[in-house]
């Protein structure tokens, strides 16, 4: 709350100063280039950066951190959980949905948010120390190998013509399972006691999945309700609940002032995300139409950001411009020097170095308007009328 009230009380100041910033550029002829400069709104603790390396994961990487994020905000020791575990049993059921449906499913690396709770819900967790999934003589994820395996063991038998499916099937995916990942964990020891991965999700991780809830906002379904987003990686159908955009944005902005951090599901396929520059931008004028020059520009500091209506968000889904392609933390926010405001993301592709903070990346309102699928969070972090809307 500190932060928040240093915030406030620049606002006024920051007004004005992107009235001097656009007349100081005007009087040097835009040969100035003006420079980001944060002040901090929130920003809520978070574990150390992971890094997903050659596997389509990100989704077991946000949540987790996610996940960990919620055990210091309850007050726990915060502790580094296997996203490896999550993947194997995903890859199990997922396994089994797609011979089911006869392959008419996406089966690949990637998932959606709610996978993560799902596995702590139905088979529980484990500690990183416990299962690494590095079992393949690598020190790091590379899972093409891993997929590409699998993929033509369920293929085999969806594809088979004898009018029967063997009981061998799912041995042989646990084999492989096994051979890449490691031997899944009945029991194990952590900080001397023994436990399941279950009673290790219920003692120790100690959240409630029923809890947590993923929102969306799209117009081809009501709002004010459920439904599960048609993305290929939401192969479990999770539901989420559909709010006008303006909501989804002032649930996430009142999480983050309550101390919650929120799970993101986003498109880094644009232009404006910059992994290098440590900024994820979507401004007013159309890449096409802009100079090098000004390319680079709007990576470095303030510019005009594209205003992202409702209707704009639709079309790029229904374009396909928009897709579930990453997963991200966001665990706070920042104002830069004109008020523009820009979220703090938690990435999972290592300690990789930018212009402003190792790991993460800040992304600007614009663009999580414009690029988000969907976001969860805690219901306590919810406004009180999406809270009492969604029950």
């Amino acid at each position: 709350m500190k932060n928040l009230t240093i915030a406030m009380l620049l606002l006024p100041a920051m007004a004005f100063a992107q009235v001097d910033l656009i007349n100081k550029v005007a009087q040097n002829g835009g040969d100035e280039i003006p420079q980001f400069e944060f002040t901090t709104v929130y920003d809520i603790e978070a574990t150390s950066v992971k890094n997903q390396a050659r596997s389509g994961t990100c989704w077991s990487y946000s949540s987790t951190s996610f996940i960990e994020s919620e055990m210091i905000r309850m007050g726990k020791d915060p502790i580094d959980i296997s996203e490896m575990y999550t993947v194997r049993k995903t890859y199990q059921d997922k396994a089994d949905r797609y011979v089911r449906l006869h392959g008419k499913l996406n089966f690949s690396q990637g998932g959606a948010l709610l996978d993560v709770l799902y596995v702590i819900k139905h088979y529980g967790a484990v500690p990183q120390s416990v299962y690494e999934g590095l079992n393949y003589g690598t020190v790091n994820n590379d899972h093409n190998e891993m997929e590409a395996a699998l993929k033509g063991i369920v293929d085999a038998v969806v594809n088979k013509n004898s009018g029967t499916i063997t009981t061998a099937w799912k041995r042989a995916l646990d084999g492989v399972l096994d051979a890449y990942l490691g031997e899944e964990p009945a029991t194990f020891d952590y900080q001397g006691k023994s436990y399941s991965p279950k009673s290790f999700a219920d003692e120790v991780i100690g959240i409630e999945v029923d809890d947590y809830i993923q929102l969306t906002s799209f117009t081809h379904k009501p709002f004010n309700a459920y439904y599960a987003i048609l993305v290929p990686d939401n192969w479990n159908w999770d539901p989420s609940f559909n709010v006008p955009l303006d909501d989804m944005m002032g649930a996430i902005d009142h999480a983050l002032s309550k101390g919650f951090t929120v799970d993101w599901a986003t498109d880094v396929s644009e232009k404006g995300f910059s992994l290098k520059n440590g900024v994820a931008v979507m401004p007013e004028a159309d890449w096409k139409d802009m100079t090098s020059e000004e390319r680079s520009a709007v990576y470095t500091g303030p510019h005009a950001e594209l205003v992202v209506t409702q209707a704009m968000r639709q079309d790029a889904y229904n374009n396909y411009q928009t897709q579930d392609d990453h997963g991200m933390q966001i665990v706070g926010k920042v104002l830069d020097q004109t008020g523009d405001a820009y979220y703090i993301v938690k990435n999972s592709w290592g300690d990789r170095e930018n212009d402003y903070r190792t790991g993460y990346i800040y992304a600007s309102e614009a663009f999580v308007r414009y690029k988000t699928i969907s976001v969860l969070m805690h219901k306590d972090a919810l406004p009180k009328a999406i809270k009492k809307a969604s029950k």
